[in-house]
């Protein structure tokens, strides 16, 4: 059973681990969000990951096999309470295979940090082990740490109580109305649609959940090919609704949003735009594996209610 005491929250004195899992960050930027963390009261602890070098590639902040060791190491501390993913960039898919299921079943949850790229672990987790998780902004970032109202989110997510909280935007809109209930999933498009060809993987089975997605940087198109790799595999098979969030910098919203309800209209379901989450300023933390209601009916603001109750540890 995921429940919400595995998402947290955290508290003051905790020890927390900060992992790279895709791309690098800079010395200054690991440096602001260790002070973040220790103004928060928390203990960070970073990891070799964080500011290593992949002997070939720029764009990965260490070999795979490091980024995977200490991914697993964290998860499976005791004494860790939490794990943020510095950035995203590219790589955590390259690092999944690494990862000891088994061993990781075997340790307690606990919350991990992170969007964008750490789409694939969340995933992963969600899979392998029915963990639950925050698609937040990234903490080792610009994005992040220059920006207040996100950082006000991030923090919202480690220290409050998740239960009864609302996630809107001020963008927000029913593009098909209705309400859903379910639990959480999802995180970055082509993320997701990078993910479905693993060896062995299962079918995916997502009956019962609401579907979370955005982008970055993304022409129409691609949006599009992503969309109908994901229905073709039968991602969509079952879900309840989906809520959207930011497309930044993608061409144009106005055809990403057209192709959004011409897509997910036959699947019969609610669909709301742009609940400010993903990319964007002031982005919001949304929690994943947990059981939440999807309110999109026509003349009221579009929002995600997460709801008490456990869910069923899809």
């Amino acid at each position: 059973m995921t429940n919400l005491a595995a998402i947290g929250p955290l508290r003051a004195g905790d020890r927390v681990a900060m992992v790279a899992t895709a791309g690098p960050a800079t010395p200054e930027q690991h440096d602001r969000a260790v002070q973040l963390l220790k103004d928060w009261g928390l203990q960070p602890v970073s990891y070799p990951s964080v500011l290593s070098k992949h002997p070939r590639a720029d764009y990965l902040a260490a070999p795979d096999l490091v980024r995977s060791n200490d991914f697993e190491r964290a998860w499976c501390d005791p004494e860790i309470a939490g794990i943020f993913c510095l950035r995203g960039g590219y790589g955590s898919v390259r690092m999944l295979d690494g990862l000891d299921a088994a061993r990781m079943r075997a340790a307690a949850g606990k919350p991990v940090y992170g969007s964008s790229d750490v789409t694939a672990v969340h995933e992963w987790l969600r899979e392998q082990l029915g963990a639950a998780g925050w698609f937040t902004p990234m903490i080792g970032t610009d994005a992040l740490l220059n920006d207040a109202a996100a950082t006000d989110q991030l923090r919202a997510a480690v220290f409050c109580e998740p239960a009864g909280r609302r996630w809107t935007g001020p963008n927000a809109e029913v593009l098909i109305p209705g309400t859903a209930s379910g639990v959480t999933i999802g995180g970055n498009l082509s993320l997701l649609a990078m993910t479905l060809g693993a060896r062995n993987r299962r079918a995916p089975d997502n009956a019962g959940t609401i579907a979370l997605l955005e982008d970055i940087n993304e022409e129409t198109y691609k949006v599009d090919g992503y969309l109908q790799s994901l229905l073709r595999a039968g991602w969509f098979d079952g879900v309840t609704g989906v809520a959207l969030g930011s497309w930044q910098d993608c061409e144009t919203l106005d055809g990403i949003r057209e192709l959004f309800v011409e897509t997910l209209t036959p699947l019969g379901v609610p669909v709301a735009w742009e609940l400010a989450f993903g990319h964007c300023a002031a982005a919001n933390s949304i929690p994943l594996g947990v059981r939440a209601c999807l309110v999109a009916t026509s003349g009221r603001h579009p929002e995600l209610i997460l709801q008490g109750e456990p869910a069923d540890g899809r």
